[in-house]
C-alpha cells in the first residue's frame, strides 16, 4: 500500500511538470519538513505524507527536465550543424536514406548548446554508421512526437570516428561469428532477435512477421530477457540459490553486451535485479510492487518516458502481462500443481499479447487476425531460439571449425519460426490496416482486463489457501 501510493504520486507529480512549473524554494522549505514529520508518524498520516513528499519530487524532477528541453525549443525549425554518438547501427530507410539514432547530442552551429534527449537521424554522405561513432549532422531540425525529441532528415553525414570501445567490437564480432555460423536468412533473423538489426533481414519476411504480428521478435525486446531469466530459475530451482543467481546474472549482462545497454533491456535488467535480490534474500515482493519501482527508477532518470514513450509503456505492460496477470492463470487453472516449463511461457507469453494489444492497436492502427494462433506457435520457443542462437553465434566466433555442429539446434528453430510466419501470412484477410482504435476504447478495454485480474486474485487466494477454521474440526 505504501509503495503504491508513492510510486502513484510520483508519477502524479512528473505529469502535472510537463503543464505547470515547479517552484524549487518553495518545494525545498514544504517537502524536507514533510519528509522529516512523516519518519515520525505512522498509519495514514505518514501515508498521506509520505505521498505528498513524493509529488513533489516527481514535480521537481519533471520540472527540471522541462527546463532542459526548453533550450531545444530555440533549434526547432532552423538549420543546424549537430555531433552526437550512434545509439545503433544505421540501416537504409525511406528513399535511400541511412537512419539511425544519435545521443549525446551537441549543437555546434548556429550556437554552441546541449540537445536533451535522443535525436532521430536520416541523411547521405557515408556508406555505414555503426554504433558507438562520433557523427556530424548537417541539416534542418524538427520537433517529434514519441520517444526522440526531434528529427534531422535529409541530412549530410560525416563519420568523425569510429566506436572503439570493447563492447562495440565484440557486438559487430559477435555478428561476424552469426555470419558464419548460420546460413542466410537465420543469421539475419538471429541477429534481428538477438540485438535488434533489421537491416540485413530480407523484406519478404519482414513482411510476413508484420502480417502474422511477430515484428515484436525482431525488436530489442525486455519481455524476452525477462522470460529468459524466469525461465532459468526454474531450470535451477533445484540447485543452491548461488547457482542460480549466477546464470541468471550471467544472462543478463550478456545480453546488455550483445545489445550495447539498450533502453528496453536495461528496464528489464532493472526488474529481473530487483526480482531477484528480493528472492535471494528470502524477501516477498508483490510483482506489482517491483513493476511500479522498477517503473519509478526509470521516469526519475528520464521523465520523458512517462511523456509519451510508447516502448516504455510496451515493455511495462508486458511486464505486467508476465508478472502479475500470468502467475494469476496459471493458479487459477492448475492451483498448486507444478507446470511444465513450456505450459508456463506459453501462459506468459499470451498474457503479455493480451496486455499490450489495446495500446498498440491505438498507437499503430493495426492488427492481425493470424497474431494470436502465431504467437502461440511461436513465441514459447523464442528464449530457446535466443539461447541456442546466441550459442551459435559464439561458436561461430570462437570455434569456427566446429560451427556447423553448434549452430545446428538453432538452425532447426528458427527455421521452424521462420516457416510458422511464412504460412500463416498466407490466410487471406490475415492482416488489417487503419484500424480506429480511440483513447476511450483503449482506456475501457484496460479497465476490463483490470477488472478480470482483480476477480482473478480473488479467486486464487480461495482456491489456494485454507480457511483457519477447517484447522480445528472443519469449516463451519
Amino acid at each position: 500500500m505504501l509503495v503504491t501510493g508513492v510510486c502513484l504520486s510520483l508519477f502524479t507529480g512528473v505529469f502535472v511538470a510537463r503543464r505547470f512549473q515547479a517552484v524549487d524554494i518553495f518545494l525545498f522549505w514544504v517537502l524536507i519538513p514533510l519528509l522529516i514529520v512523516s519518519l515520525k508518524r505512522h498509519g495514514i498520516v505518514a501515508l498521506v505524507l509520505l505521498c505528498v513528499f513524493f509529488f513533489g519530487i516527481g514535480w521537481w524532477r519533471g520540472g527540471m527536465y522541462m527546463r532542459k528541453l526548453a533550450t531545444n525549443e530555440v533549434f526547432y525549425h532552423q538549420k543546424v550543424t549537430v555531433i552526437g554518438h550512434a545509439t545503433e547501427d544505421a540501416v537504409y530507410g525511406a528513399r535511400y536514406q541511412l537512419e539511425f539514432t544519435m545521443n549525446n547530442v551537441e549543437v555546434i552551429s548556429p550556437a554552441q548548446a546541449p540537445l536533451v534527449g535522443n535525436l532521430t537521424v536520416r541523411g547521405f554522405g557515408e556508406p555505414a554508421v555503426y554504433r558507438g561513432d562520433t557523427v556530424r549532422v548537417t541539416g534542418k531540425l524538427f520537433p517529434t512526437l514519441g520517444n526522440n525529441i526531434g528529427s534531422i532528415s535529409f541530412a549530410e553525414l560525416d563519420v568523425l570516428t569510429r566506436g572503439t570501445s570493447w563492447i562495440d567490437a565484440f557486438r559487430r564480432r559477435f555478428a561476424a561469428g552469426m555470419q558464419s555460423a548460420l546460413p542466410e536468412p537465420l543469421a539475419s533473423f538471429a541477429l534481428g532477435l538477438l540485438i535488434g538489426q533489421r537491416s540485413t533481414l530480407p523484406d519478404d519476411i519482414s513482411t510476413q512477421l508484420r502480417h502474422v504480428g511477430l515484428t515484436h521478435i525482431i525488436a530489442v525486446s525486455g519481455y524476452n530477457l525477462t522470460i529468459i531469466v524466469l525461465a532459468s530459475r526454474r531450470v535451477f530451482a533445484k540447485r543452491s540459490k548461488f547457482q542460480t543467481m549466477t546464470v541468471c546474472l550471467g544472462l543478463i549482462a550478456l545480453f546488455l553486451l550483445i545489445t550495447g545497454f539498450s533502453p528496453p533491456i536495461v528496464r528489464a535488467s532493472v526488474i529481473s535485479l530487483l526480482g531477484l535480490t528480493a528472492w535471494y534474500y528470502g524477501r516477498d515482493i508483490k510483482a506489482l510492487v517491483l513493476l511500479l519501482v522498477g517503473a519509478a527508477i526509470t521516469v526519475l532518470a528520464n521523465p520523458l518516458y512517462l511523456w509519451g514513450n510508447v516502448s516504455w509503456y510496451l515493455s511495462f505492460l508486458a511486464f505486467f502481462g508476465v508478472l502479475v496477470m500470468a502467475p494469476l492463470v496459471t493458479k487459477r487453472l492448475f492451483g498448486a500443481r507444478e507446470v511444465s516449463l513450456l505450459v508456463s511461457i506459453l501462459i506468459e507469453s499470451a498474457c503479455a499479447s493480451i496486455m499490450v494489444l489495446p495500446y498498440a492497436l491505438y498507437i499503430f492502427g493495426e492488427t492481425s487476425l493470424m497474431s494470436l494462433p502465431a504467437n502461440m506457435l511461436v513465441i514459447p520457443f523464442i528464449p530457446f531460439a535466443m539461447l541456442l542462437s546466441t550459442v551459435a553465434g559464439l561458436g561461430g566466433l570462437a570455434f569456427a571449425a566446429i560451427t556447423g555442429w553448434v549452430a545446428w539446434p538453432a538452425k532447426i528453430l528458427l527455421t521452424y519460426i521462420l516457416d510458422v510466419a511464412g504460412l500463416l501470412s498466407r490466410v487471406p484477410y490475415a492482416y488489417t490496416e487503419d484500424i480506429s482504435f480511440s483513447w476511450q476504447v483503449m482506456m475501457l478495454a484496460y479497465l476490463l482486463l483490470g477488472s478480470i485480474v482483480l476477480v482473478l486474485s480473488r479467486r486464487v487466494r480461495r482456491l489456494l489457501f485454507v480457511p483457519k477454521q477447517c484447522h480445528k474440526g472443519g469449516a463451519k
